[in-house]
């Protein structure tokens, strides 16, 4: 693949499609079932590679009818496709037990050939109260839940780095200790934080992992979201620099892109024309959501050629409506493509691997 500096990281541009994985029976749903989601999920992957898209990632969310799992799914992924990046936004940490994360995460990469992204984080509000707890983690006595995730990172990126977790039995003739099993091996490069506020994304820094953020920040400045964004991802570099890792991070953003070029788009995403960033109350504070790209093509392709923090980072994330099923999403793509993607510098991947 070509490797030409179109951002500013020093990496080509990619685009990936992020899912995520809804279900229900609703009128007009195109997944009426978990079964539904799942499969139609590897099918849009499958078209997304044969238009040139270079990912395919997907939301993980608990207690609801959403994708959860993320790791069979990855791996189904991983063999029905060839070349493109698949990866999470985000796991929920809470909720992982790292060391099964790290046999299953190793499994779903080597099966892939390597091409897993996976990105992970402390969450997002969800409907259970104290979900993760249901799962068995606790944080320990003075511990957030914020705290009990990134505890858990750290013992998930260790073992997935090969450091030894477990002392051997001497009775099976064993000394020493043992790291989890199947490695796979450029894994522990290809992690990234979902970072929501900018002091998070200089911690993400600090810890040597790649930047994820999405299209909203738990903080608000009252400048616009993308200049917002755009801060938080100067500060992350600067904080990279600082820390002396050696080789170059990863920066990726998410943007709602919908394209209109039929009149079923403008019936469904007409309303979204013309509207800007919303402020809300989030997670116990103020959170700034950016704004949803609906026009014409062209007109989208202007407005997101000016947006800051795309340009400072090399892989956009373009939210797909997956209940609207895969012969519409795939052709949304489609037109992302040929008629967006282009104005911020990028180019259909080819079909060499990642």
């Amino acid at each position: 693949m070509s490797d030409g500096d179109t951002s500013g990281s020093g990496h080509r541009k990619r685009i990936g499609f992020l899912s995520f994985g809804h279900w229900s029976n609703a009128p007009g749903s195109q997944t009426p079932t978990a079964a539904e989601a799942l499969r139609q999920t590897v099918e849009l992957a499958v078209a997304a590679e044969e238009i040139g898209i270079d990912g395919a990632y997907v939301r993980v969310h608990h207690f609801q009818r959403q994708l959860s799992s993320p790791f069979p799914l990855l791996a189904a992924i991983g063999t029905a496709t060839k070349r493109l990046e698949i990866g999470t936004g985000v796991i929920d940490m809470r909720y992982e037990n790292p060391l099964y994360m790290a046999e299953e995460a190793g499994a779903a990469d080597l099966l892939g050939g390597g091409r897993l992204q996976l990105g992970i984080s402390r969450g997002s509000p969800e409907p259970a109260l104290h979900g993760s707890r249901a799962f068995g983690h606790l944080p320990a006595e003075g511990e957030t839940d914020a705290d009990l995730a990134r505890r858990h990172t750290e013992l998930f990126r260790a073992a997935i780095a090969g450091a030894p977790v477990v002392q051997a039995d001497p009775a099976m003739g064993g000394g020493g200790r043992l790291a989890i099993q199947p490695r796979s091996e450029g894994l522990p490069e290809r992690i990234w934080w979902g970072a929501g506020t900018r002091a998070t994304a200089v911690w993400t820094a600090e810890q040597g992992m790649n930047l994820m953020s999405s299209t909203l920040l738990t903080e608000d400045t009252g400048v616009p979201f993308d200049q917002l964004q755009a801060q938080q991802i100067q500060m992350y570099l600067e904080a990279w620099e600082k820390a002396g890792w050696e080789r170059r991070p990863r920066i990726s953003v998410s943007r709602s892109v919908m394209p209109i070029v039929s009149d079923l788009d403008h019936a469904f995403f007409g309303r979204e024309v013309g509207g800007g960033d919303t402020t809300g109350y989030l997670d116990g504070g103020i959170a700034r959501f950016g704004k949803t790209y609906a026009g014409e093509p062209d007109r989208i392709a202007v407005e997101l050629a000016e947006d800051a923090a795309v340009a400072l980072a090399d892989t956009v994330l373009m939210t797909v409506p997956n209940q609207l099923g895969v012969e519409y999403n795939a052709e949304l793509l489609r037109n992302i493509a040929t008629g967006v993607a282009p104005a911020i510098g990028w180019a259909p991947a080819i079909a060499d691997p990642v």
